[in-house]
């Protein structure tokens, strides 16, 4: 079946039952994936990044093997970028009951969240619940209306078209955009951007230096490798400069999330 390359959703108020997603010009935003170990790494990391000078924005994953959440490191990035994402596992939270993350949001001023739908966790006794990404980002939605909140796009789960009608979904039901896996070619940004057109994207990147790494990507995420891969830094900081130039002539984002490689090694001259 072909996929159609233009994506609509029904936006409020519009005069007919169906619009074509328009977004106004909007300046690129560069960000940077940190995770929050301890506070005294992450405070080392941010250091990093304020070096780097063009970052403005931090997202920090929600990570249950570590006792910090991703809301308490975005509250101490916000100490040095001038905003923060914070990761939501969804089937972290209760339907029933008000967000348990609300008050510390706030009081932090974190305005934009990602939700994800999360894995199971390796500790059984951590409670989760049977619901979507869709139902935790009407619930914010609902709850903290004036937080702007992200969604995922997974290129590599299921086919582009299933994919793309839960990006829809997921706009439809409130999303401001979407950040992606990271992508290792080009072309396949290239593509996505043509299933998505209007929506906001922060095309994402990161570092891959071992082979190992390599054979977790392929096997266990499934990704897309052009012929050309290689697992060295200097591969991946040139797909950096490159998915960088992509977004910044498209009027999308970028972020980058640095593994096995400082935040100055992998990005240190390509922003």
């Amino acid at each position: 079946m072909p996929i159609e390359t233009t994506l609509s959703v029904n936006l409020p108020g519009a005069d007919s039952d169906t619009q074509p997603l328009q977004a106004a010009p909007v300046a690129t935003r560069i960000a940077v994936e940190l995770v929050a170990r301890s506070r005294s790494g992450l405070r080392a990391e941010l250091e990093e990044v304020r070096s780097l000078g063009s970052v403005q924005t931090v997202n920090i994953p929600d990570l249950l093997r570590y006792s910090m959440r991703s809301w308490q490191g975005c509250a101490l990035a916000r100490q040095v970028v001038p905003s923060t994402i914070a990761h939501i596992r969804a089937i972290d939270i209760n339907p029933m009951l008000p967000l348990p993350m609300a008050g510390e949001l706030e009081a932090a001023g974190i305005r934009e969240v990602l939700v994800i739908e999360g894995d199971a966790p390796a500790d059984m006794s951590h409670r989760t619940y049977p619901v979507t990404s869709l139902e935790i980002i009407r619930k914010f939605r609902r709850e903290l209306p004036h937080v702007s909140v992200w969604a995922g796009l997974d290129p590599y789960r299921q086919n582009f078209a299933r994919e793309r009608d839960y990006v829809v979904a997921k706009l439809e039901a409130g999303a401001v955009g979407v950040f992606t896996q990271p992508f290792f070619d080009l072309r396949m940004v290239e593509l996505w951007a043509e299933l998505l057109p209007g929506c906001q994207v922060f095309w994402g990147a990161t570092t891959i230096t071992t082979e190992a790494s390599f054979s977790y990507w392929r096997n266990r995420n499934k990704a897309v490798f052009p012929r050309s891969f290689e697992p060295t830094l200097a591969w991946q900081r040139q797909f950096a400069a490159e998915l960088l130039a992509f977004a910044r002539q498209t009027g999308s984002h970028a972020y980058f999330m640095p593994v096995r490689a400082s935040v100055s090694e992998y990005l240190g001259g390509v922003l």
